[in-house]
Formats: structure tokens, C-alpha cells, sequence
């Protein structure tokens, strides 16, 4: 799909199959003037033609494979951020802006821009409202309109985050693929593409603007008490009834609120959501992927034959990898988060609340509005920011249980300090009869990978055979959500 990321690695296929000795299949042809290979028939000159393949490949794997990883490792002729023109430049050339296409596309289609999308916040908040908003405008026969993943709406390229420079934007053909991003929809599926901002300008010139309480203002429900079903099927009613170009006031509220996806309503709109070509054909970008499968032999190694070119497998699709336990442990300031999630009694993420999931977080009895116990307090730390040795005794159990059998390798989804996370590491490998323990801060990214790297991270979690992760946290609950979809047992999602 994104041809100008493909090109490296089909012309380095190209030079190794180049290399090979080819074989005349004119059935004409003498056979005095065959190729020697083709006239050998001994076991020996097979075996020495196996050989040559073999190195060959392992030569084109240790020196062209690794290339990347030894490129990056020691990255340092950038002295910014990229801004992923290139990942733009493809968004922009989508076939389907063309104003003259036929309906339910081009000039005359319908189209939802929100204006209001998250900005300033993680990949995985973003994200969870970008898939929702999708649905949304696919439900009601729209065309989505897709922006960039936004830290900075300012207008500047780069922003100083904690002392370091970072994309202000970042393309989603960068992060994702698929319906939600501008790709086909299955075979089948009749419904308009979605569209990037600047052709939604070009063909909507002069849009109606609504701010969101236009529908949630008309419903029998308080705005932090609102289902998924309910906000979902009135915009439904709402867009059938509007004209063809909406757009959400971009000083209101998203649509689909944080009280929503912070609470047990998320999943009343999850039957839908469920059987939506939004979630049934999202993929992740094909920089995403690269970085995984140049990753894997970090978080899960495979056979000698399996990491040559010819059998290496790919990243899609998503099937759970054999042995993989991933953990997802956030440090950090997200201790704070924590300690506020205790003060107003909070509960988990909603797509981390299915009610066929083995965990469930009973909140603890507060003192009172906004004020939470110190037994309390210690029961939220310990399932959102737990420490080492808590780390380990819940990877203890869950490794005992039926979804834990065969696990063999580690891999720690973290921002923790380095130190910290050899620390972690040495207590988890104490354990024993682990292969592997690997973590974030062990995978080589390149330049522009570095700033996807939770994508990365969501990856590799969501192939796992089992994973543990943070019931409080987005980034889980989306991992979790794209694992119900797929259809893997709810006992192979566990939280601490």
C-alpha cells in the first residue's frame, strides 16, 4: 500500500535473487545449452546448490537485515525530529480525492469533519476516539474526515517535551492503516473512504458547524452517565437528517467523552464496534510493522531458518505468538494519575471491563468526595503503578494459570527510567526458565520509528499470548479491544 516504504526492500530482493544462477525453461532449448544447474541431478550438486542459497540469504540477512538496527544505534545526523512528509504526501494522493467520483463519494457526498479530535494527548487516548469517530461517521454513510495524530496545534513543527524535541504532528499513515485512515473498506462493504483534512476543505467549503451538545443536550442522561449505544445511534439520527457537510465546533467536547470511555458505557456500543469494518481491517502502518519484525528476535526469538529473508515471517497477520507474556508497566509522572484515580474513586478503562475478562477492580471505599484512604491509596498503587516485587508475584500467578502454560519469553511495554527497568528485568529473569526478558528500552528504532514507538509497543502487546497490563491506562484497554476483536480468550488478557 505504501509503495515508497516497500522500495528498499524489494530491490534488495531483487539484488539477491539476481545474484542466483537462472535456469532456461524455453522447452525448445538444447540441452547441451542448458545452465549447469539445471542438467545436475546428483545429490551433490543439490546439496551444494541448498548451500549456496542458504549463504547466500544469511549473508543478505547479517549484512542487509541488520543494516537498519546498526544505522540507528548510533543515529546521529538528524538534528530534529522528522516531520513524515512523505507519509503526507501519500494521504493527500488517495485516489479517492476526486471531486468528480460518483456518489456516495466526490463533490456531492456527505462528510464528518471532526474539528474537536483530541489533541495533546497519548497516542492511546487519541486513538480510542479516532476509531470511535470512524464508526460514527461509517454507521451514518459518511465520509470520515482524518487529521493528523496532533501534540501541538500551534502550528510548529516540534515541541519541547520534558527537555526533548518532538513531531508536533505526526500523519496517521505514519501510526495506522486501513478504513480509518483513508484505505479501502473489505470486499463488499459499500461505504465511503475516509478523506484527509485538506480535500475536505476543497469540497466543503462552507460546512454546517454544530458543537456536540446539539445531541447530547436532547438525551435523558446526565453528560458523565452517557452509553456508547445511545450517543452513537442519535448522532446516527442526527447526521441522517443534516446536511451533506458536518462539522463538530472544535471548542466542543469530543462526541465520545472521557466519561464514557472511563467508565463500564464504552461497552454498550461494543456489538456494533465489534462488527465494524473500522476494527475488522484496521492494521497498523507499514513502519509499525517493519519495526516489529526488525524487533523480533529481541522479544521473541525464532529459528535460524525462520529469521532468513525467504521464511521470515511477517508482522500480519496479528495471530498471538506462541510463549510471548508482554507486560505493560507505566513510570513515570503517571504516579500522579494514579493517586488522582484514587482521590474521585475512578475505575478502570471501559474496553479494560469486559465482563468475560477473569480481572475486575472493586474500588475501594473512599472517605469521602475527593478523598481517598491510605488503604485505599495502596490499592490503587499496587494495580496502577505497581512495584517490583508486586510485578513479580502477579506474573507468578498468572504464569501458573492455563493461559500462562508454555510462556517463555518477557517483553516489559514501559517508559521507565533504564536503571529501573534492570532492576525489573533481574527479578523477573530470577524466576527462572525464562529464554528471554527484554523491554521498550531494548528495541532499535530508527529516526522516524522512535516517535511511533507505543504503536510498536501496542503491537507486540497485541500478539501476545498473554499479556498484563494497566487497567487504568488507554494504551491497555485499545490493545485489549483489538484482541477481543480478533476473537482470543478473554483469559489471556489480565491486569495487575
Amino acid at each position: 500500500m505504501l509503495g515508497f516504504l516497500t522500495r528498499r526492500s524489494r530491490q534488495g530482493a531483487s539484488v539477491l535473487f539476481d545474484v542466483l544462477p537462472t535456469v532456461n525453461v524455453d522447452p525448445n532449448a538444447s540441452s547441451n545449452n542448458r545452465h549447469w544447474l539445471a542438467r545436475c541431478r546428483t545429490t551433490r550438486c543439490v546439496r551444494l546448490a541448498i548451500l549456496a542459497l542458504v549463504s547466500l540469504a544469511l549473508l543478505h540477512w547479517l549484512r542487509g537485515g541488520t543494516e537498519d538496527i546498526m544505522e540507528i544505534a548510533g543515529d546521529t545526523k538528524h538534528a530534529f525530529p522528522p516531520l513524515y512528509e512523505k507519509y503526507h504526501q501519500w494521504e493527500l494522493r488517495l485516489p479517492q480525492h476526486d471531486p468528480n467520483l460518483p456518489l456516495p463519494e466526490g463533490r456531492n457526498g456527505k462528510y464528518i469533519w471532526m474539528a474537536n479530535h483530541v489533541q495533546g494527548s497519548g497516542w492511546g487516548n487519541a486513538m480510542q476516539e479516532l476509531l470511535l469517530s470512524a464508526h460514527l461517521a461509517y454507521s451514518s454513510g459518511r465520509s470520515f474526515v482524518f487529521n493528523n495524530y496532533t501534540w501541538n496545534g500551534d502550528g510548529s513543527n516540534f515541541t519541547d517535551y520534558n527537555g526533548k524535541l518532538i513531531p508536533s504532528r505526526i500523519p496517521l499513515a505514519a501510526l495506522i492503516r486501513g478504513p480509518v485512515a483513508g484505505g479501502t473498506y473489505p470486499a463488499g462493504v459499500s461505504a465511503p473512504r475516509a478523506v484527509v483534512k485538506e480535500y475536505w476543505d476543497e469540497v466543503c467549503p462552507e460546512p454546517t458547524v454544530m458543537m456536540s451538545d446539539v445531541v447530547t443536550k436532547t438525551l435523558p442522561y446526565e453528560l458523565y452517565d452517557l452509553p456508547g449505544d445511545v450517543i452513537l445511534d442519535a448522532w446516527v439520527k442526527k447526521l441522517n437528517t443534516s446536511p451533506r457537510c458536518v462539522e463538530i465546533d472544535r471548542t466542543s467536547q469530543q462526541i465520545f467523552n472521557i466519561w464514557m470511555f472511563g467508565s463500564v458505557h464504552a461497552l454498550d456500543i461494543w456489538p456494533s464496534l465489534s462488527k465494524s469494518p473500522i476494527l475488522s481491517a484496521f492494521r497498523w502502518s507499514q513502519l509499525v510493522e517493519d519495526a516489529f519484525t526488525t524487533n523480533r528476535e529481541v522479544f521473541s526469538p525464532t529459528s535460524f531458518f525462520s529469521r532468513l529473508p525467504f521464511f521470515r515471517e511477517g508482522a500480519y497477520p496479528y495471530e498471538p505468538i506462541p510463549g510471548l507474556l508482554v507486560l505493560h508497566v507505566r513510570r513515570g509522572d503517571f504516579v500522579d494519575h494514579c493517586l488522582h484515580f484514587a482521590k474521585w474513586s475512578s475505575t478502570w478503562n471501559g474496553f479494560n471491563q469486559f465482563p468475560e475478562l477473569p480481572d475486575h477492580f472493586v474500588r475501594p471505599p473512599a472517605l469521602g468526595w475527593g478523598e481517598a484512604t491510605e488503604e485505599g491509596r495502596e490499592i490503587y498503587l499496587r494495580h496502577c503503578f505497581p512495584e517490583i516485587e508486586q510485578i513479580v508475584e502477579r506474573v507468578t500467578e498468572v504464569r501458573a494459570t492455563p493461559a500462562g502454560r508454555g510462556l517463555k519469553n518477557v517483553y516489559i511495554m514501559t517508559n521507565g527510567a533504564r536503571p529501573w527497568v534492570a532492576e525489573l528485568k533481574a527479578a523477573l529473569k530470577r524466576m527462572g526458565e525464562w529464554e528471554t526478558v527484554a523491554s521498550s528500552r531494548d528495541v532499535k528504532l530508527n529516526w522516524e520509528q522512535q516517535y511511533v514507538a507505543q504503536a510498536v509497543d501496542m503491537l507486540i502487546g497485541q500478539r501476545a499470548q498473554v499479556i498484563i497490563g494497566n487497567g487504568f491506562s488507554s494504551l491497555t484497554s485499545n490493545i485489549v479491544m483489538l484482541r477481543m476483536a480478533k476473537g482470543l480468550p478473554p483469559d489471556s488478557n489480565r491486569f495487575w
